[in-house]
């Protein structure tokens, strides 16, 4: 950098410094900047640094057309009053992508095929959801009953549980045996200690594989009235007049979720098939935004199950290794979904942009307007945008690949 330069951001920096500086015998703003330079040599330095260093990296990045990936790394910095600047700047770039060809690719798909028992059993689903649940008189508790208890985890050892009011099915599928086994023949107003072990792979990570001694206490008893299946039914799901009406919907939202499910499935498959196709040297910073990435999900994931990623002496370095193979693959993936969208020039419209925008503030109960501006601000725009971008290009790939049942 030149000298010139150089001395003028260095004295604005004296000056900016002797503003404030408090020095003995001087009032502020007085003291001779010989002194100043001396005694703030290493924060004038740094002021100097962090103001022209990224100034002229930049001019030299738009001179070269580099895409820089991550933050520099700046070395073997000369700073010497009355010369140039000179440092090293060590950084990654986007690699050049020759894309081979992305269409005509073959993958396994087909529609998927709705039977009358797929329709029957989502019916029951629903017919389950609007059951209601009448009390029983007081008498012991049998299989098929629902239990409605207060429950307490008492042992010291184990993750502590507290519901005051929890209702389980008795002998249902859904419950396990052991709390079964000791609500089987209770009645209401009974107070047991019972142990319950739960199994290893169990949805709650803090009670995956643990034996947990609980108190209970038996509240009441309720037993389950299903609706009959028949046009009453039906009226009262939504705009049905009939049962027929209401099956001919279920069939065609089965098939619309399967479809879509299936198709993902296909666009992931070619999207493998790509990555592989092509081999160039991916940056590492992404790679490791990505491990990261990766890794906070998992943490809030455990959050979210009421387990602290403390208390399970987690290797980190391990962790961040174990994810590495599938960071790198997606890093790829993204890398290449861009390159094709850029050459086939897809990319979201304002409407596409909006509509999700829109779908979001609804959900949220917020205005448009202002969701969009906190959005634009924070940046979240642009990954809606680039959100879409890729599942426009997931669809050209999906449309123009030779579909097989193979």
């Amino acid at each position: 950098m030149p000298v010139e330069e150089v001395d003028e951001e260095t004295s604005r920096a004296v000056a900016k410094v002797q503003q404030r500086a408090k020095l003995r015998g001087f009032r502020p703003g007085k003291a001779p900047t010989a002194i100043i330079r001396k005694q703030y040599s290493e924060e004038i330095r740094q002021h100097v640094l962090e103001s022209l260093i990224p100034k002229y990296l930049h001019k030299q990045f738009e001179a070269e057309d580099l895409k820089v990936v991550g933050q520099p790394n700046i070395v073997d910095v000369h700073f010497a009053s009355g010369e140039p600047l000179r440092f090293k700047a060590e950084f990654e770039v986007m690699p050049q992508i020759e894309l081979r060809e992305y269409t005509n690719l073959t993958v396994s798909y087909h529609d998927p095929q709705i039977t009358d028992e797929d329709t029957a059993k989502r019916i029951e689903e629903l017919r389950q959801q609007k059951a209601e649940y009448v009390n029983e008189d007081p008498r012991p508790i049998q299989d098929g009953d629902f239990a409605v208890m207060s429950l307490e985890s008492i042992s010291p050892e184990s993750p502590p549980v507290k519901q005051d009011e929890l209702t389980l099915e008795v002998g249902g599928a859904d419950t396990l045996d052991d709390f079964s086994a000791n609500l089987r023949g209770a009645s209401p107003g009974d107070e047991k200690e019972f142990e319950v072990k739960y199994p290893e792979d169990y949805g709650q990570e803090k009670l995956a594989g643990k034996t947990v001694r609980f108190r209970a206490l038996v509240k009441g008893i309720r037993r389950k009235e299903l609706p009959d299946v028949d046009d009453e039914f039906a009226q009262d799901l939504g705009d049905y007049r009939t049962v027929d009406e209401l099956r001919e919907a279920v069939r065609k939202s089965l098939f619309a979720q399967r479809q879509f499910e299936a198709q993902q499935e296909a666009k992931n498959k070619l999207v493998e098939v790509i990555i592989d196709m092509h081999d160039f040297p991916v940056p590492e910073a992404l790679v490791e935004r990505q491990i990261n990435s990766r890794l906070e999900q998992r943490v809030r994931a455990l959050a979210d199950q009421g387990v602290d990623p403390k208390s399970l002496n987690i290797d980190w370095k391990k962790a961040r290794e174990n994810q590495r193979d599938k960071a790198l693959r997606e890093v790829k993936a993204s890398m290449l979904l861009s390159r094709i969208a850029e050459r086939e020039a897809i990319v979201p419209t304002v409407d596409e942009v909006d509509k999700e925008v829109e779908r979001i503030a609804r959900q949220q109960r917020e205005p448009f307007a202002a969701v969009r501006l906190r959005f634009e601000k924070d940046g979240t725009l642009g990954r809606i945008a680039s959100h879409i971008q890729t599942d426009k290009t997931l669809n050209f790939l999906f449309e123009h690949a030779r579909k097989t049942e193979e």
